[in-house]
């Protein structure tokens, strides 16, 4: 990590269930251990966050939902503008690409981009807002479109939407004039619930987290002419889950050995070992995540920590992960309500 904010954690919560809004924490470079600083409420149900250069960008996971930029310069983190409505409710994944900031939002079944003004912060004026269509078989969770997630590939050159609600992903791109359109769709297994992606380092395969079966779907990835083929899909648990298991976060490491998730009912973090193409993925082992309902993991900058956010005994619990095996290793824990994501910066 570079900067003067390189050893700091900023951490999302849900207001509305008691949460402190977004978190500044100190990070220790020794054992990754958290030591809170300040939190501000600005934003409600700051759900998820991402930093880039020096400002943190915030969802606001309600039914009016927005964007607002922060400025990682101050303790608590400050806002540097107002917030941008992404006409869309419910938003829960951002990201900033190309000079836009990015919104998955759920409830809405749709997907936002908004352009970033010279000093970073979020214009609702040229927002574009992509709806998808189409449903999926589970009778509650699959009804309508339900977007979860909203990120860039390694070329730089598509963006991929995971849509819960109709088992597939959308491969979409951005035109000059910030307009967002579908370039191609991939269907995944009917009831699966596609949640969250991640990209081997390579570029060349992506991971697809299922969070109405608790699976991983292995996807060759071709950036030339961007589109995705479903190759295989994965257990994340051992065994048969004993109670409710929905998986929910998956993080690679930097240098493709390894792939971790979170799933929450089981509260578990489950550790994949990869191959050397990546397209191999083997279940290793699965580790307690140290509280309740793991929302979020999140790899520190470093690689020698894992963070999960466990939103419903609310705290953040990081591990160690072993070098060699990567297994994670429970070393602390910090007591937030109602968490939901981490990020660095």
């Amino acid at each position: 990590m570079t900067g003067s904010q390189s050893g700091r954690a900023y951490i999302g919560s849900f207001t509305a269930a008691g949460g402190r809004g977004i978190a500044t924490a100190a990070v220790d470079p020794t054992d990754g251990a958290l030591t809170l600083l300040a939190a501000t409420d600005e934003t409600p149900d700051p759900s998820y966050l991402t930093v880039a250069g020096t400002l943190l960008y915030a969802v606001s996971e309600t039914r009016d939902g927005s964007v607002t930029a922060y400025r990682t310069g101050t303790t608590p983190v400050t806002p540097a503008g107002p917030p941008a409505p992404v006409d869309g409710d419910g938003p829960t994944h951002l990201s900033v690409w190309s000079g836009h900031v990015l919104t998955a939002n759920y409830g809405s079944g749709s997907v936002t981009a908004l352009p970033l003004r010279a000093d970073g912060t979020p214009d609702p004026a040229g927002r574009d807002v992509l709806r998808h269509t189409g449903s999926g078989p589970h009778p509650q969770r699959q009804q309508t479109p339900h977007a979860h997630q909203i990120m860039g590939d390694p070329s730089g050159n598509w963006l991929l939407s995971v849509d819960l609600g109709t088992d597939s992903l959308r491969v979409c791109a951005l035109t000059d004039d910030g307009r967002l359109t579908v370039h191609h769709e991939t269907a995944l297994r009917p009831g699966s619930g596609p949640r969250h992606l991640a990209f081997h380092p390579s570029g060349h395969y992506v991971y697809v987290l299922n969070e109405l079966t608790p699976t991983l779907t292995v996807c060759r990835w071709d950036a030339t002419t961007g589109t995705l083929k479903p190759l295989t899909e994965h257990l994340v648990l051992p065994d048969t889950p004993g109670t409710e298991a929905f998986p929910s976060a998956i993080v690679v490491s930097p240098d493709g050995r390894f792939l971790w998730t979170a799933t929450r009912g089981e509260d578990v973090l489950s550790l994949f070992a990869l191959d050397a193409t990546g397209e191999h993925p083997t279940l290793r082992s699965t580790t307690p995540c140290g509280g309740h309902w793991p929302r979020d993991l999140s790899l520190h900058p470093t690689a020698r920590f894992l963070y999960a956010a466990n939103e419903r005994s609310g705290d953040v619990t990081w591990f160690t992960v072993d070098e060699k095996t990567g297994t994670p290793v429970r070393t602390g824990s910090l007591r937030l309500p109602a968490a939901s994501c981490v990020a660095f910066g």
